[in-house]
């Protein structure tokens, strides 16, 4: 029930939703594994669907598909990255905790850079749903919009959640935006790479 009120009340009410994600006491790792592993379904299981059954098209082409073996592979791939990439990003986030002026000791800080990952990728997460649809334009467009909230997300979470001064917050938050960013090209990066070593998709003939 937890999970549900987070997920939701970051997304409808992001400000007050903040304010309770930092009076909570949980560990980082009991943050991660109450909604990353769950929410990273989403996307999985959604495009494996799409790709399998659905499939997509190129101008008035015939629909092209995966065949379930390849995209249960490249699936199963993309989870396992989805939960490092959240993990790092918000290992990066603690690690720059300091340098911004967080004053809570190293546990509260693992905790909050963690719980900042965690939600402000929620948007994302949720928008991969779309997969089932797996239209370049579509899928397109449900990542940007659910991006642009994501940065909405760091720049009104950052200053509550780790409580500092606004002025502070927006160089902090700045910072963690790229930070994202990077990570998103490393991902885009290591598929291509990984695609080369022979996991790339097979077609239904």
């Amino acid at each position: 029930m937890a999970i549900l009120e987070h997920t939701l009340g970051i997304m409808l009410h992001p400000d007050s939703e903040w304010k309770a994600i930092r009076n909570e006491r949980h560990s980082f790792l009991q943050v991660f594994l109450s909604h990353v592993p769950l929410l990273a379904l989403i996307p999985t299981i959604a495009f494996y669907y799409g790709v399998t059954q659905i499939g997509w098209s190129v101008g008035s082409g015939e629909a092209v598909r995966l065949t379930p073996a390849s995209a249960m592979t490249l699936c199963a791939a993309t989870y396992v990255a989805l939960l490092a990439g959240v993990y790092i990003f918000g290992e990066f986030i603690n690690w720059m905790a300091r340098t911004y002026g967080v004053e809570d000791d190293e546990d509260r800080r693992h905790y909050e850079g963690t719980a900042l990952a965690v939600y402000v990728t929620t948007p994302v997460f949720l928008a991969g749903i779309f997969g089932v649809y797996p239209d370049i334009w579509v899928n397109a467009l449900a990542t940007i919009v659910a991006g642009c909230y994501s940065v909405y997300l760091v720049y009104e979470g950052i200053p509550i959640l780790m409580n500092i001064p606004k002025e502070r917050a927006f160089m902090y938050a700045s910072s963690v935006v790229t930070v994202g960013l990077v990570l998103m090209v490393i991902v885009r990066v290591g598929s291509v790479i990984v695609w080369g070593m022979g996991m790339g998709p097979v077609y239904v003939d």
